[in-house]
């Protein structure tokens, strides 16, 4: 089964995965992409251009690879914003999709915290978006956590 799960960024996407996900399971998650392809004492948001160029390429191969299993093992894709291409994607693969947003407000407080505020123009896209389309392209499941 494939779980793709959505959300502004510092919503609880990873919490979520790792609330829900076995050891046994596949997580694909850019986040830990990033920091596992830094090097030693990077922080942890390291979200540098050249980085992010070659955590994608990664996580595009990984995905790849993963949607090959799905038979065999369940897999966990963290997508902030899918484009309407990639959900048509997982729609074929009849992914479950979680939707994870504990609110604008606490997302802005999280991302004042925890985050660059690169992630701030990102959440506001994420919001704006939903605005638009609340609905549109969640198929199958869609959850606040």
């Amino acid at each position: 089964m494939l779980y793709v799960v959505t959300g502004p960024p510092a919503a609880g996407k990873s919490s979520w995965v790792d609330a829900h996900a076995k050891a046994t399971d596949i997580v694909i998650d850019l986040d830990r992409i990033t920091l596992a392809l830094t090097g030693p004492g990077a922080p942890q948001w390291n979200q540098h251009p050249l980085h992010l160029r070659v955590a994608h390429r990664a996580r595009y191969a990984a995905m790849d690879a993963a949607f090959q299993l799905l038979d065999d093992l369940d897999v966990y894709l963290i997508h902030t914003m899918p484009s309407a291409k990639a959900m048509a994607r997982y729609r074929r693969l009849k992914a479950h999709i979680v939707v994870v947003d504990p609110g604008e407000d606490i997302v802005t407080q999280r991302i004042a915290a925890m985050r660059s505020t690169d992630m701030e123009r990102v959440a506001a896209r994420w919001y704006n978006a939903r605005r638009r389309q609340p609905r549109q392209g969640m198929p199958h499941s869609s959850r606040s956590w």
